[in-house]
């Protein structure tokens, strides 16, 4: 092969890749979900979202608040939103319903030495725990508290497990996957399927005639700290 045919077919190749991306970045999903804070409050003090995630992905339970581990959780809205809840606001004194925001920029992913967390190209931030090293810098970098740190062998502390889905190991970071493995087999995450009150929305936030890109139109709708720019894909219909 001539050096001059080498570098046309080496420019087309290419130009294919790129022409591919492109087309990925058009076409393809960008998971994002919806909570309809209204409907989330109907029911007192329920978990069942909780539950539902933490079952299906073998997350310990452990007494102890300072080395607990958790994938969604609950905090009061002038926690998780501060400055966004004034005190004429419905939400003041409410429970707000927390995940891991899978964020457009995510500063976790830019601080990791090991590539451990990288954001997928349907917008999922996604883990890989094999490589988790425990330096806990993804950790310091979320703005939102959404990732905790297994400070002993979380094994002990999982009833029921999970067959389908492995268990971390001590030292290692874990979070919210957004469910990948289930939305991956056409299934929505364990919290939106658990929800009695279908106060949870996923889907394609690409899509304009989906579900989640209906709801987010026609509704009025806050997320954690915009003023950061990490433009969290987590909304809160209010």
């Amino acid at each position: 092969m001539t050096r001059q045919t080498f570098l046309r077919i080496s420019g087309l190749s290419l130009l294919g890749s790129l022409a591919r991306r492109a087309i990925g970045a058009v076409t393809g999903p960008r998971w994002a979900m919806a909570v309809d804070t209204a409907k989330c409050r109907k029911q007192e003090n329920c978990t069942k979202c909780i539950a539902a995630c933490h079952q299906q992905h073998n997350v310990p339970s452990i007494p102890d608040r300072k080395r607990e581990v958790r994938w969604v959780w609950r905090e009061s809205f002038e926690h998780a939103f501060p400055g966004q809840v004034d005190e004429y606001s419905p939400l003041r004194g409410t429970p707000a319903m927390l995940l891991c925001n899978h964020c457009e920029n995510p500063p976790c992913v830019r601080v990791c030495p090991t590539q451990a967390t990288w954001k997928r190209e349907d917008g999922i931030v996604a883990m890989d725990w094999h490589r988790c090293i425990g330096c806990r810098y993804c950790m310091a970098a979320c703005p939102y508290g959404s990732r905790s740190f297994n400070w002993m062998d979380p094994r002990p502390y999982i009833h029921n497990p999970n067959p389908a889905f492995p268990t971390r190991t001590k030292g290692v970071v874990e979070k919210c996957t957004f469910c990948s493995e289930r939305v991956a087999a056409g299934r929505p995450p364990a919290c939106v399927e658990a929800c009695s009150e279908k106060a949870l929305v996923f889907g394609n936030l690409a899509d304009p005639s989906s579900e989640l890109r209906q709801v987010l139109a026609s509704r009025n709708h806050i997320r954690r700290r915009p003023e950061l720019g990490t433009g969290p894909d987590v909304f809160y219909l209010t």
